[in-house]
């Protein structure tokens, strides 16, 4: 018997722009639900075998309710923070991911940011929209400082796909990269620096690295105001690498001169997510896109097609360890 598949959260990948041809060929009886909450999870499985999930939690008390039922989670996304992977292991649950479909939107997004930072791009629209371009006496407004970037040093910590990806295009603007090494390695391999001279050096610290116990809010009062007062922060990571209220103090204060952010801690964000209600003018946020070019969410739904019609076919390919 065909296995059932069940996508729990589908409307985070898709606003009806992707083609769903391979899924559904590897899944005929495919159940898209837009979204999911906890009360929800078990109606929406229902007699599904494959769980697909992007954020839906999919936690030891699930597979106890469901169990021997589940056969596969997928997980449309990298990161499994989501799943408990060792409760599903433990059921013999084989649990997969998407592996490198972004690299290319996350990394334009975070050269993006920078482009937004150097050339003020956001109070310069800012100001359009206010007027101040109609009252002016000359053909343009000269009212923020603009900058380029060809020259300056990018910092990276985290250098995985979307840190090199990410290096690629900043070497190609004219930006000379700098690597970090981990904070709690002394012997600094080949091509890195040691991560306290690379916070010293760098113009622009650009996060691509994973949300661990050792790099939660590791981006705090101490490494801000080892960074120059003329330097930017980039996330495009993991919201929870940086603490909040030392980001705000060193906004406010001039610790560093701004910061871009694709990712918060909780997301959606609360309404009085402090980094929002701050409304500072040299901090940009945006909305956990920089992965969801149209091109990168079709590769991870023909990905995800591509793992369950391998493991119908007894090959299990992505799983999580």
């Amino acid at each position: 018997m065909m296995p059932q598949a069940v996508f729990l959260d589908f409307a985070s990948t898709s606003r009806d722009d992707l083609d769903l041809s391979k899924l559904k060929a590897a899944c005929p009886s495919l159940m898209l639900h837009a979204h999911t909450t906890l009360e929800q999870r078990i109606e929406h499985v229902g007699k599904a075998n494959i769980l697909i999930s992007n954020k839906v939690v999919l936690d030891k008390p699930l597979f106890d309710a469901l169990h021997p039922q589940i056969k596969l989670i997928c997980v449309a996304a990298t990161g499994t923070n989501n799943i408990d992977v060792a409760a599903a292991q433990a059921y013999g649950i084989p649990v997969t991911n998407i592996r490198n479909y972004a690299s290319r939107s996350v990394a334009e997004h975070t050269v993006g940011l920078m482009f937004a930072l150097a050339r003020q791009i956001p109070a310069y629209q800012q100001a359009v929209t206010q007027g101040d371009w109609a009252r002016s006496q000359q053909f343009c407004l000269l009212d923020y400082s603009i900058t380029e970037l060809a020259g300056k040093t990018l910092g990276l910590i985290g250098y995985g796909a979307l840190g090199k990806a990410t290096a690629q295009l900043a070497e190609a603007v004219g930006l000379k990269v700098l690597v970090a090494e981990r904070p709690d390695i002394s012997l600094v391999r080949s091509g890195r620096v040691k991560f306290d001279e690379l916070l010293a050096q760098a113009d622009i610290v650009s996060l691509h690295c994973p949300l661990t116990p050792e790099t939660h809010h590791f981006i705090n009062a101490k490494r801000l105001k080892q960074m120059k007062p003329s330097a930017w922060l980039i996330n495009t990571a993991r919201g929870a690498l940086v603490e909040p209220h030392d980001l705000i103090q060193a906004l406010r204060e001039q610790w560093i001169a701004g910061a871009a952010l694709d990712v918060l801690s909780t997301e959606p964000p609360a309404l009085h997510e402090p980094l929002i209600q701050a409304q500072l003018a040299n901090l940009i946020i945006t909305p956990h896109i920089a992965w969801a070019s149209q091109a990168a969410r079709q590769t991870l739904i023909d990905q995800l097609a591509t793992i369950i019609a391998a493991w119908q076919q007894g090959e299990l390919i992505n799983q999580v360890h």
